[in-house]
């Protein structure tokens, strides 16, 4: 049987007892990475940083597994008005993903609530 592994890195953590993300076997699957300032300063209120943030932290998980976002292969974002942010998530999504033929998928729903993220995600990689 593949025991899980739990991916963690610094400069992001949750207040629950959970993992940044896990590993089993080839397969990364992240949990909820929101917006919060790699170097631990808190959630910028702008929504175009906490997107570069979330960017930032979606690589830093994959090099923290053994992968690159190459390994990439499907993110969910929630917004909380993915109409307005979108232009700022494609800005991010094509320097992170510049070649359109190897692109992951990509799904953006609407964040409910009113805390402080503007904006999250949740991905999957398949690491060599």
């Amino acid at each position: 049987m593949v025991k899980s592994k739990s991916i963690n890195f610094d400069g992001y953590s949750h207040a629950n007892p959970i993992p940044n993300a896990s590993r089993v076997g080839n397969i990364l699957m992240s949990s909820i990475i929101s917006g919060r300032a790699p170097d631990g300063s808190g959630m910028p209120d702008d929504l175009d940083q906490q997107i570069a943030n979330i960017f930032t932290h979606i690589a830093t998980a994959v090099a923290a597994a053994g992968g690159t976002p190459d390994n990439v292969v499907k993110v969910n974002f929630w917004m909380h008005d993915p109409a307005t942010g979108r232009a700022a998530l494609n800005g991010q999504w094509e320097h992170m993903f510049p070649d359109p033929d190897s692109r992951p998928a990509r799904h953006t729903l609407a964040l409910v609530g009113d805390g402080p993220s503007k904006v999250t995600c949740d991905f999957m990689a398949v690491l060599a």
